[in-house]
């Protein structure tokens, strides 16, 4: 942590800027008395997005005393729209105030280089350090309480506890909460949904959306059991073998286990805690995982995109030994072995039974990687850590904007371009990408000409496509043959 203490006074937000989680603009000048933490993030970022817990921790031990201020400084074009950032706040849950740093003007200020950037300002107005990466807690705790001690002392602290508006004050009650990712199966004629914020999967009838049945309480947390007792944290990826329903259980950092006959739940890979070194692996429960966020089922192991680690994993499911597959833990786009090969934020993962497919979000691409173990790490399309858009085409030249979903159909491969609001078809064999749903804009218009907001999952089944859009809070399926699209209407019993 850079200690700055004695600099200047720290630098005044701008006006004119929109200001979220609040019914009005916020001024340093201001806040004199309390101490500030500002949070320098961007909502795609795996690594601020771990962030969040920390600050929660440190507003619960510090209720008066401290204000927490996310700077949102966007790396993508659609992150700068204050109505995404609105998105955002309440599907990662965040309660402090926001400001949309849209033109990094808050960025270039503070001098801030990374994503996450934490910078802390003492109850004089003055900067007294600045940290850039995880740890936020463990980083700033021992600093803000020192900082209370010295300006209590002095009787310059103020200790009201400050209110502010909630953007989730707002958010209407719908079925579905930001659902993550789904999980069609035709045999069984169901529907996997992880409905993410709801901490719950449902499952639902292929026929008729009918709900057949509930897993989880609801409540965020870790707990195994049966269906109605169980707890997750913001599941994401699924996966099934037989009558096991494989859950990324993201905000756990763990692998559960669902048995769909016995109505159980177990956890099978994680420690409950996020892992903060790249592993070499272990036995499934004794090894801490770092944001599963995708899974996959082939000849006997679990493959899981995690996303924290910029890691693809394997596990075996007969010894649940879990072990890295694919990717260094660097961050970035480079192709090779499998080891040595970096990967960015993976967040969809599929097979076609030879290769796993991965939309590697931070890098704007669709990745390949070979099941063999000997294997390499491609790139199919896209672009890299700062080469994203809206583009069409081959190879290289293709430009999608941090994709979060993936399916495998017929030698063509789906994928979830979640922030420009499509789904885009990659063919295999020409390494080509072109748009096939949705025109761009954010909406929830069905039919010829569909408009998602953020879709960020999806499968396959009996040539219909299931779509998680995810901030839409809706489940979409479209007709591969014509491109129709409606919006499924999940019937809950009465």
């Amino acid at each position: 942590m850079a200690v700055l203490r004695g600099t200047p006074h720290a630098p005044e937000f701008p006006a004119g800027l929109d200001w979220l989680n609040t019914d009005a603009p916020l001024r340093l000048d201001e806040l004199r008395g309390k101490v500030v933490l500002l949070d320098f993030w961007a909502s795609c970022c795996i690594n601020c997005l771990h962030v969040i817990s920390d600050l929660k921790r440190l507003k619960q031990k510090y209720p008066g005393e401290l204000v927490v201020i996310g700077v949102h400084s966007a790396k993508f074009l659609a992150e700068r729209e204050t109505d995404t950032i609105r998105t955002a706040i309440l599907r990662y849950e965040i309660e402090h105030p926001v400001v949309n740093d849209s033109g990094m003007r808050l960025w270039e200020l503070y001098g801030v280089r990374a994503w996450p950037t934490l910078v802390l300002i003492d109850p004089a107005g003055r900067v007294v350090s600045q940290k850039s990466g995880e740890g936020a807690f463990e980083t700033f705790d021992g600093a803000i309480s020192e900082l209370i001690a010295e300006f209590d002392e002095r009787g310059e602290l103020d200790r009201r506890p400050p209110k502010f508006a909630r953007e989730r004050n707002h958010l209407p009650p719908s079925v579905l909460s930001f659902p993550g990712k789904v999980l069609a199966d035709a045999a069984s004629g169901r529907l996997f949904i992880a409905d993410s914020n709801h901490n719950r999967i449902l499952i639902v009838s292929l026929a008729e959306s009918d709900l057949i049945d509930t897993i989880g309480s609801g409540d965020a947390g870790l707990a195994d059991g049966d269906f109605s007792r169980a707890a997750f944290d913001h599941p994401q990826g699924l996966a099934l073998h037989g009558e096991s329903l494989y859950v990324a259980d993201t905000g756990n950092h763990a692998i559960r286990r669902l048995d769909l006959a016995r109505k159980r739940v177990e956890t099978i890979a994680g420690t409950g805690g996020q892992a903060t070194i790249c592993s070499r692996g272990g036995p499934g429960p004794a090894t801490s995982l770092n944001s599963p966020w995708a899974l996959v089922v082939y000849d006997g192991a679990l493959y899981i995109a995690m996303a924290g680690s910029h890691q693809i994993w394997r596990m075996d499911l007969a010894t649940q030994f879990v072990r890295p597959h694919a990717g260094s833990g660097r961050e970035g786009r480079v192709d090779g072995p499998l080891l040595s090969a970096a990967l960015a934020q993976p967040s969809g993962l599929t097979t076609d039974g030879e290769k796993l497919y991965i939309a590697d979000s931070e890098v704007n691409a669709v990745r390949a990687a070979d099941i063999h173990p000997d294997g390499r790490v491609e790139t199919i399309v896209g672009g890299d850590l700062f080469d994203f858009g809206d583009r069409d085409g081959t190879g290289l030249d293709v430009r999608l904007q941090h994709p979060l979903g993936i399916a495998c159909d017929n030698g063509d491969l789906y994928v979830a371009d979640t922030y420009n609001n499509k789904i885009k078809r990659v063919h295999l064999q020409e390494g080509s990408a072109e748009t096939f749903l949705g025109t761009g804009e954010a909406g929830i218009a069905d039919g010829d000409r569909p408009e998602f907001y953020g879709p960020a999952g999806l499968s396959v089944a009996k040539a219909t496509l299931y779509i998680a859009d995810t901030n839409n809070h809706a489940i979409r399926a479209a007709d591969l043959d014509t491109g129709r699209v409606e919006t499924l209407r999940i019937r809950m019993p009465a």
